[in-house]
């Protein structure tokens, strides 16, 4: 397999555990059914990140996520930590 197609799965993987992990705006991290509960926004964070695109796209995405899509109050502070986090995260590995 192409170090391209390794670099994507292990950012794709990494993504997916910090929106779980981290950001997790319906608490749903500790139960094992629900490992795959926000795997449909992997690929877009995954794009905006790719694309390098502005931290504001990245949070403004991951907001409405959680207040418009889920419908949740949201948690501003928290979404920002994790916008944060997931392009320090992208740095490190693509630096």
């Amino acid at each position: 397999m192409s170090e391209y197609l390794n670099r994507a799965r292990d950012l794709q993987k990494n993504i997916k555990y910090i929106l779980l992990h981290e950001w997790d705006p319906i608490g749903v991290s500790t139960i094992d059914e629900a490992d795959d509960e926000y795997d449909a926004y992997v690929s877009e964070v995954y794009q905006i990140l790719i694309h390098r695109k502005p931290p504001h796209d990245l949070f403004d995405y991951l907001w409405w996520v959680e207040t418009e899509h889920m419908e949740l109050t949201g948690n501003r502070q928290k979404t920002l930590a994790i916008t944060s986090k997931l392009i320090d995260m992208y740095k490190n590995n693509n630096d």
